[in-house]
């Protein structure tokens, strides 16, 4: 019967249900039937249910829990939400685990089968509740998994916009710490007997038809072994344009990757985008006229047309050897994921210097701040001037979700941080919060950028070993935009939040 024909649906996202409902109806129970438990007054039962008028569900239902059954109208994935709200990720698999008595070790040491998790058995299982977790990972558009055991618990949370979320489980999955760290350990091919060390892996599988790459890290823990399972798209597009970059940024930008030689630095924090940064450059010149060869560690995606090397340390693989080998294949372009130490960086400006465009990332907190790390490493002021062309800091924002974006009246003092003269026509927006984002109010993130271009005047101050303030200020009278004037930017188009941009940046 159609929906319209029921009546209005009932509103399950912002209803407060008294937990103790959930002992009378079984998370198994509940989601067997298609059923979220309302209330329970006496001998009767309120249920939402995708249809209220199908007579023998409902008799099932007051059969089996001895009550009185009143139904209510809900749309079948609000209900499924509810119930993993509720019950918490997978309660109804830990829910039959428990019901059958004990655990077939078995159900978690097996191999995986099947590349695509979603065609994986569904019995009740610990190999269930890891696909159940994973898939709804990828759904919540999450970037990486935390699993953390605690004295007389197990905490699982997604990283969703750079944002760590708690994921609500069931309480008896704690009984299962060992058994979850197994299953995902034999997954990626780690050693399941070994709990002292730390170990990493990675797992290839397919969640609904896309093919995934899944790094996996284990660190052991006083209370067991921690895991963080990063979640990368193997089918990742990048393009210059979908970066976040201002038109004057990506002209810049534009004209960088297209010198012959030099060194272009794109430096922030973990997590903050560089790799990302560079394979959109990387994919920008890849033609058949150049040879591109990088070195990472890890590689976190394949890019079509490019020659790419993954560190080994156990057998002498490192960034340096990499470097020296990489000259013997005749390249144009090169990529070295990370310039850690002096015999990596030395050899990366010798090789800019000798005719080859190359594109590394440095840990620092400002652009300006890339020269005095390179100076710390011991190379001398004349090779750094000379071969980089370039320092790029970036940092991620979180955008405004588009469904419940609206427009606020800003605070003044907050206004002043960011030197606005002209208060009164400043557009702010900020996201109310709504089920799209789920009450976050963003959705998505996007980038901002400081770009530092090594002219004449930079160099003579590196030269010179003037401290990198200096060096900013200098770059600022001569038109150069911080990370925070680029991230007012980004608030006056409407695309992120003033707290964000604070939260992101700090002026000195």
């Amino acid at each position: 019967m159609p929906s319209s024909e029921l009546g209005p649906s009932l509103n399950l996202r912002n209803l407060k249900i008294n937990s103790d409902i959930f002992e009378k109806v079984p998370a198994r129970f509940a989601r067997h039937y298609k059923i979220m438990p309302i209330k329970i007054e006496e001998d009767t039962l309120t249920v939402a249910i995708e249809n209220p008028q199908d007579v023998n569900i409902l008799d099932d239902i007051s059969l089996f829990l001895g009550l009185k059954i009143i139904p209510v109208f809900a749309d079948y994935s609000d209900i499924s939400e509810a119930i993993k709200k509720h019950y918490g990720l997978g309660a109804e698999t830990i829910d039959e685990i428990i019901s059958a008595g004990d655990i077939d070790k078995n159900l978690f040491t097996q191999k995986l089968e099947t590349e695509n998790i979603d065609d994986m058995a569904q019995d009740a299982s610990i190999i269930k509740f890891v696909n159940q977790m994973l898939v709804q990972a990828v759904k919540d558009n999450a970037t990486d998994i935390h699993i953390e055991p605690h004295r007389d618990e197990l905490g699982i949370r997604y990283r969703i916009d750079g944002i760590l979320y708690d994921v609500p489980i069931p309480q008896d999955i704690a009984y299962f710490k060992s058994a979850i760290v197994s299953r995902i350990k034999i997954m990626a091919n780690l050693d399941i007997a070994e709990r002292r060390l730390p170990q990493d892996g990675r797992i290839n599988i397919k969640i609904a038809g896309q093919a995934m790459d899944l790094r996996v890290s284990v660190l052991p823990t006083q209370f067991g072994e921690s895991l963080d399972i990063r979640i990368l798209i193997n089918s990742m597009l990048y393009s210059l344009h979908g970066l976040g970059l201002s038109l004057s940024n990506l002209e810049i930008l534009e004209k960088l990757i297209k010198r012959p030689h030099g060194i272009i630095f794109v430096t922030g924090p973990t997590g903050s985008g560089k790799t990302t940064t560079l394979y959109a450059c990387l994919s920008r010149i890849n033609n058949k006229d150049r040879k591109i060869i990088t070195i990472e560690d890890p590689i976190e995606y394949q890019l079509k047309g490019i020659t790419q090397i993954q560190v080994n340390p156990k057998i002498g693989l490192n960034f340096a050897a990499g470097l020296r080998s990489m000259l013997r294949h005749d390249p144009d372009i090169m990529m070295v994921g990370e310039v850690r130490d002096f015999d990596t960086l030395e050899i990366a400006i010798r090789v800019a210097l000798t005719g080859h465009l190359v594109f590394s990332t440095l840990h620092t907190n400002d652009a300006a701040g890339g020269i005095t790390r390179l100076l710390d490493m011991g190379i001398e002021p004349y090779l750094c001037a000379s071969s980089v062309e370039c320092f790029i800091a970036q940092r991620l924002v979180r955008v405004i979700c588009p469904d419940c974006k609206t427009r606020i009246e800003p605070n003044r003092e907050i206004l002043k941080e960011f030197d606005i003269e002209d208060m009164n026509n400043a557009k702010i927006y900020e996201g109310n919060g709504c089920e799209s984002c789920k009450f976050t109010g963003y959705k998505g993130r996007t980038a901002i950028y400081e770009f530092l271009v090594m002219n004449n005047q930079i160099r003579d101050m590196v030269l010179k070993k003037a401290p990198s303030g200096q060096i900013k200020k200098k770059a600022l009278r001569l038109g150069m935009h911080t990370l925070h004037m680029d991230g007012w930017k980004k608030i006056t188009e409407g695309l992120t939040t003033i707290s964000e941009v604070m939260r992101i940046t700090q002026e000195d």
